[in-house]
């Protein structure tokens, strides 16, 4: 167990460097990186926002910003995040829900035995098919039969791809929204690239943008900002979240 706040201040000042330097070089609000320093997490913009500023921090001070997300999930991170656990059912509901079955089991039975009857009793009276002269059978076959040309193929699945072209990037991404379910997050190095298929849309969160090349559906998107940017992503395009 260490002190977080207390070891990024020292390693800040240890290299010389002022939360504005710190600012300029990851993009991070100043503020941001004292609530980081002090501890002070509700000043900060969610959880998300915690995770992905507190590993972007460490890691840009030489520091294993794994180590202190670690730390923080198990020290700070508040406990409202983990699953609650089902009431046991209670008595009486387990009695109906056995007995539901067991009506069930029977309906299936006698609809069985049904279709059984049914089918013996019908099958005796179903009148034979006249046979189809061979002439007419060729003309049939001729004129179902698609040719070769007519055949078509299933179009590639649209995805966006994020390349760190210029520098490594922080990035948190979510399928269909900001609260979807989370499809990757971590630190994108500079000459990685990762791929998402549109399923439709793809959310993404996004530290230093400017340190990356995007491309949606196979079109590049330009005028990324350099300060933390939301994007929705879908086979349309990429528009502001």
């Amino acid at each position: 167990m260490f002190q977080i706040g207390e070891s990024l201040r020292d390693a800040r000042t240890r290299r010389g460097l002022t939360p504005a330097d710190v600012h300029k070089a990851i993009r991070i609000r100043e503020r941001y990186l004292t609530a980081l320093e002090e501890e002070r997490w509700d000043m900060l913009p969610g959880e998300a926002y915690v995770r992905g500023f507190l590993k972007t921090y460490a890691d840009f001070l030489g520091l294993d910003g794994n180590l202190y997300l670690d730390e923080y999930s198990s020290r700070i991170r508040p406990s409202a995040d983990e699953p609650l656990l089902s009431a046991p059912l209670r008595p009486q509901r387990r009695v109906r829900l056995r007995a539901a079955g067991v009506v069930a089991a029977v309906v299936l039975v006698i609809a069985g035995i049904a279709g059984l009857v049914a089918s013996r009793l019908g099958g005796s009276s179903t009148p034979r098919r006249a046979a189809t002269p061979p002439s007419t059978r060729a003309q049939t076959t001729t004129a179902v039969s698609k040719p070769a040309s007519t055949r078509t193929t299933s179009a590639p699945p649209a995805v966006a791809v994020l390349t760190a072209t210029r520098g490594r990037c922080w990035l948190l991404v979510r399928s269909g929204g900001p609260t979807g379910a989370v499809l990757w997050e971590g630190t994108l190095e500079q000459g990685r690239t990762k791929t998402f298929r549109l399923r439709p849309n793809v959310w993404v969160r996004m530290g230093a943008p400017s340190m990356l090349d995007l491309r949606v559906g196979g079109r590049p998107v330009s005028g990324l900002s350099s300060a933390p940017e939301n994007l929705l992503l879908s086979r349309t395009g990429a528009t502001p979240a």
